[in-house]
C-alpha cells in the first residue's frame, strides 16, 4: 500500500516541465498549482480519523488509492492552470486521508511486531516514488502522450492496492495497542501532562514541516532546476529520483540506525547532511552537484517524517490517533507553503535562491533535534 501510494503521483512529477510549457505557467503560477494539492490535504486531512473509525484503516487506504489513481488521469486533460489546480486540490484531499490511514495501519503492524519497522514502510513508499519517477522520466523522454501514460499507471497501481487489501489486518484499530497506564488523577497533573504533550506535538509538527520542505524541493522544482542547467527532459526528472532514491536507502536502513545511535543523533546528522549537501549544490551549480545535493537532502530527511508521526502517535495525554492526525496535518502545511514561496522567490530572483529554503530546513532540523 505504501509503495502504491508513492508510485502514483510520482509519475506526474517529471511531466511538470511539459505542463508548465503547455499551459503557459510562470514559476509563481506553477508553485500555486502545486500548492493546491497540500491545500486540499489541509481541508480533508482532519476528517481522516473519523473515516478510519467508521470504515477501518485498511479499507480507507485501499479505496482512497483507487480514487486517487482515477483522479491522476485528469491531470492530462486539464485545459487551464486553474483546472489543473482544481485537480491537484482533489488529489491532495484524497492523499491526506490515504496517508493517515496507511500510517495508522502500519503502526498497527509495528505494534504486533514489537519493534521499529515504520521507517521501512516509508522506505517502500520511497521505492514506489522512485519507481514512479523513473516511469515518468522514461515517458517524458519517449514523448509518450500524458493521457496514455497516466491512465496506464492508474490501472496498474489500483489493481495492486485492491490485491493488497486482502492481506491487511482485520479487527478494530486499537486491537494491538496495550492498555494505557493510569494518568494522575489530580487536575494539575492532568493539565501538566496535556500541556507537555501539546508542546511536544508542536515541535514534532515543525520537524515534519522541515521534511516536507525538502521533499517538495525535489518533487516540485528538481526537474525545473536541472532544466535550467541545460539537462535533457529525461535527465531533469532524475533530480526527483535522486532525492527519493537516497531517501529510500535511508528509510530502509533507518530502523537499525536509530536503534544503534539514537533518534536524536540520526535527526541531527540528517539535518547537517541536508544543509551541507544542498548548500554545496547551490553554491557550485552543475548537473552533477545538483543530483548529489538532492540525494544528500533526501538521505538527510529519510527518517524525519516517520519519526515525527510515530512519536506523535505514542504521546501520552492525547486521544488515540489525534497526535498522528495533527502532525500529518501540519506536515501538509509545509507542503502548502513551500511551492508558492519558492516560486515567488524564483520569479523575483532565481530558482537557485528559492531552493535555499532546503538549507534553512536542514539548519532548523539540527536546532530542533534536541527536542527528539
Amino acid at each position: 500500500m505504501f509503495l502504491t501510494n508513492g508510485a502514483l503521483f510520482a509519475n506526474v512529477v517529471p511531466r511538470y516541465p511539459q505542463l508548465k510549457t503547455e499551459l503557459g505557467m510562470s514559476n509563481a503560477v506553477l508553485g500555486t498549482v502545486v500548492a493546491a494539492m497540500p491545500l486540499g490535504a489541509l481541508v480533508a486531512g482532519l476528517f481522516a480519523s473519523a473515516a478510519i473509525r467508521r470504515f477501518r484503516s485498511s479499507r480507507v487506504a485501499t479505496m482512497g488509492i483507487v480514487l486517487f489513481a482515477a483522479a491522476t488521469t485528469l491531470v492530462a486533460v486539464a485545459p487551464t492552470w486553474f483546472a489543473l489546480a482544481a485537480v491537484m486540490f482533489v488529489l491532495g484531499a484524497l492523499d491526506a486521508v490515504i496517508d493517515v490511514a496507511q500510517n495508522a495501519h502500519g503502526l498497527r503492524v509495528q505494534r504486533s511486531y514489537g519493534r521499529s519497522i515504520v521507517n521501512s514502510f516509508h522506505g517502500l513508499w520511497s521505492v514506489g516514488a522512485v519507481l514512479g519517477g523513473l516511469l515518468g522520466s522514461a515517458a517524458a523522454g519517449l514523448r509518450l502522450p500524458l493521457g496514455v501514460h497516466l491512465a496506464s499507471t492508474a490501472v496498474l497501481f489500483s489493481a495492486v492496492a485492491v490485491v493488497a487489501l486482502r492481506f491487511m489486518l482485520p479487527g478494530p484499530e486499537d486491537a494491538e495497542r496495550e492498555p494505557a497506564p493510569a494518568t494522575p488523577a489530580t487536575t494539575t497533573g492532568g493539565r501538566s501532562l496535556r500541556g507537555t504533550a501539546v508542546r511536544m506535538l508542536a515541535a514534532l509538527g515543525v520537524l515534519a514541516m522541515c521534511g516536507a520542505i525538502v521533499e517538495d524541493a525535489g518533487a516540485s522544482w528538481g526537474a525545473l532546476y536541472l532544466t535550467g542547467l541545460n539537462a535533457s527532459a529525461a535527465t531533469a526528472g532524475l533530480a526527483f529520483v535522486a532525492l527519493q532514491g537516497a531517501m529510500t536507502v535511508g528509510r530502509l536502513t533507518g530502523d537499525r540506525a536509530v536503534d544503534r545511535f539514537g533518534q536524536r543523533t540520526v535527526v541531527r546528522v540528517g539535518g547537517l547532511l541536508t544543509a551541507t549537501g544542498m548548500g554545496v549544490a547551490l553554491g557550485f551549480p552543475s548537473i552533477g552537484t545538483a543530483l548529489a545535493g538532492f540525494a544528500l537532502a533526501g538521505l538527510g530527511v529519510a527518517t524525519l517524517i516517520p519519526a515525527a508521526m510515530h512519536s506523535a502517535d505514542e504521546l501520552p495525554g492525547l486521544p488515540d490517533g489525534l497526535g498522528l492526525t495533527v502532525v500529518s496535518w501540519l506536515l501538509r502545511v509545509g507542503f502548502l507553503a513551500s511551492p508558492p514561496l519558492v516560486g515567488l522567490i524564483a520569479d523575483l530572483s532565481s530558482l537557485r535562491v528559492g531552493l535555499l529554503g532546503v538549507v534553512v530546513a536542514g539548519v532548523l532540523t539540527v536546532a530542533l533535534s534536541r527536542r527528539v
